[in-house]
């Protein structure tokens, strides 16, 4: 297997997930430049692989805001398998998988909090790592290498393995992966310039995430009481988002998407939250802001909208369930 040199980053040093910006698909006329993978709806995650190391130290799983989960997920130990002996940092995403074998964010709820799983859990809920880039093997960094480089090295590798997979990329025809993975019933296809570098911890304009529905993280800023068959319990959240100068700011209230189940799970991590005035800093509509509870902005979760309003409130929005792999600092407007 050839690898490229580079600098030796070590895998003590955290390398944070490179980010896609979102947009539409490149011109037919730049297609060959790009490649195409699908959008795959879980839990981002890097892996650090070291079979030589002691058990206790031979995998680490790190997410977006710097949580090992590695306890959670313990069937994913199956990547030292996979690694064949390799040191190595791996790019990928955590998903939960239905019957029909399409990755289910509703069905990862139930793993994506809980430390240590049951064994009745991970039978009813075994979650995949998808390897989609790889960052460092054998003490040589690849991220100064282009995605076509890192991307046939990673393949080479061959992982494969009970829970890991690397999927598939395609190249030149983004309108057909993209038709290809609505036929699937994912998200939507990533873009990514064959050129580029891996770029830690960037939202790069080198990887576009194309959607057929838009989504959006959002930061639980407090709620609103419930009435009828909620009432007692929590009706809706009021939601934030950071603007341009760094100020968590309304973004709207949603109140469907929701299970009873997760009701109860929000109101047990909102109630030592509680505070008298409300986060957010501008004003709230009267509507929304009378009666409610408002919380420290911690709780960060993600809902399904049509559109963005000209006031900057998501239209119709639709709760999906917690991100607690998302610090509430880093939640933007996506477009």
């Amino acid at each position: 297997m050839h690898v490229m040199p580079g600098a030796d980053t070590g895998l003590s040093t955290i390398i944070r997930p490179m980010l896609a910006t979102p947009g539409t698909l490149p011109a037919p006329s730049e297609e060959d430049r790009w490649a195409f993978e699908m959008k795959w709806d879980g839990v981002r995650a890097v892996a650090y692989v070291d079979p030589r190391a002691p058990r206790d130290a031979a995998l680490r799983l790190m997410t977006r805001n710097d949580r090992e989960v590695q306890a959670t997920y313990p069937e994913l130990r199956a990547v030292l398998e996979a690694v064949g002996g390799h040191r190595a940092v791996l790019d990928g995403e955590v998903v939960a998988l239905d019957r029909s074998g399409r990755p289910s964010f509703g069905q990862l709820q139930a793993r994506m909090h809980v430390q240590h799983p049951s064994r009745a859990l991970l039978a009813r809920v075994p979650v995949t790592y998808l390897v989609f880039d790889l960052l460092h093997l054998d003490g040589t960094s690849l991220l100064a290498q282009p995605y076509d480089e890192r991307r046939r090295t990673l393949l080479a590798l061959g992982l494969e393995a009970e829970r890991v997979a690397t999927p598939p990329a395609f190249e030149g025809d983004g309108a057909a992966a993209l038709a290809a993975s609505a036929l699937q019933g994912l998200e939507g296809v990533l873009a990514k310039r064959r050129d580029s570098p891996y770029l830690p911890g960037r939202r790069s304009p080198a990887w576009v995430k194309v959607k057929h529905v838009r989504t959006q993280e959002v930061v639980v800023a407090g709620w609103q009481p419930g009435e009828g068959r909620r009432e007692g319990g929590i009706g809706s959240l009021l939601l934030g988002v950071h603007d341009e100068q760094g100020r968590l700011v309304y973004a709207g209230h949603v109140g469907t998407g929701f299970t009873q189940r997760a009701l109860d799970d929000l109101a047990a991590r909102l109630r030592p939250l509680a505070r008298t005035t409300s986060p957010l800093a501008d004003e709230v509509p009267r509507a929304q802001a009378k009666n409610a509870h408002w919380v420290t902005p911690r709780v960060v979760g993600e809902v399904a909208f049509s559109e963005w309003t000209r006031d900057r409130r998501l239209r119709h929005p639709s709760w999906r369930g917690l991100r607690v792999d998302k610090s509430a600092h880093d939640v933007v407007p996506e477009s």
